[in-house]
């Protein structure tokens, strides 16, 4: 089901409330069962609709690595669930970002 903005407004009041989900509803005279429902569909929605930034560090190599190893050194993207995906040096920005935003 789709989550109205009536219900998205709820869900964030009663994350920032504080209170438990039975304290809000009592609040607000909601029924309790309607605003978990509610909610599991906002969460299921929210799931489905992400796209998660992983953090990446960055470091030198070490200086006796060869140029020709770099030249064909890879830049690999792994998912956590062990999908993996390794692309060329010369692959550009660009073409990645676009990958990316294709993926999301």
């Amino acid at each position: 089901m789709v989550v109205t903005s009536k219900w998205r407004q709820h869900i964030e009041k009663w994350q920032s409330s504080g209170l438990s989900q039975a304290e809000y509803c009592v609040q607000q005279h909601i029924n309790v069962r309607t605003f978990t429902a509610r909610l599991s569909d906002y969460r299921k929605s929210s799931a489905a609709n992400s796209v998660a930034l992983v953090p990446v560090r960055i470091e030198p190599t070490e200086p006796t690595a060869s140029v020709a190893m770099s030249a064909t050194a890879a830049m690999v993207f792994t998912h956590v669930h062990g999908h993996r995906l390794e692309l060329s040096p010369s692959v550009s920005a660009a073409w990645v970002a676009e990958l990316l935003r294709c993926l999301a």
